[in-house]
């Protein structure tokens, strides 16, 4: 599959992260992408980008959602499950720089200003005080507990002072 970018590597692991049981919405992937990495990418290079995927049969849409193709999900499959994001992006970069090309599938065709929008979405979602499950929760500033703490079980009722 050539060529192959940055973004295509992005949307494909991403979508995978967001269509684990259901295909995924647009602003759901661009959740997907935030978790990834701090800066989405341009919505033209989002829009290219969608469309290699479904041109080379590693992404399929169902009506105005968006999941991976099996071949899609081997690609994903085959990655280190421990590895940090970003060397995961850098190994499926490479395996797509290698996957052969198929006969060529029907593209997806998405507006810019549709990936603008859901761009716009997801971050009014993200300024709202609703929870989202794609981005990572803030760890507690509690001080650290004493141990052992929690675990005192009250004084029986028959060795208490009366």
């Amino acid at each position: 599959m050539h060529p192959v970018t940055d973004a295509d590597a992005l949307v494909l692991l991403s979508t995978a992260l967001a269509s684990k049981r259901r295909p995924a919405e647009l602003s759901e992937i661009i959740a997907g992408i935030e978790l990834l990495q701090v800066a989405v990418p341009s919505a033209t290079k989002l829009v290219e980008s969608f469309a290699r995927l479904a041109i080379h049969g590693l992404l399929r849409q169902h009506d105005t959602a968006y999941s991976l193709t099996p071949a899609g999900e081997g690609l994903v499959a085959d990655l280190p499950s421990k590895a940090a994001a970003d060397e995961r992006l850098f190994i499926l970069r490479d395996t797509l720089s290698q996957y052969p090309a198929g006969t060529p599938q029907a593209a997806i065709v998405i507006d810019a200003e549709q990936v603008g929008t859901a761009i716009a979405a997801h971050q009014a979602a993200a300024r709202q005080a609703t929870h989202n499950l794609l981005l990572p929760k803030p760890k507690p500033e509690a001080g650290q507990s004493r141990p052992g703490q929690r675990a005192r079980k009250p004084m029986a009722a028959g060795k208490r002072k009366r």
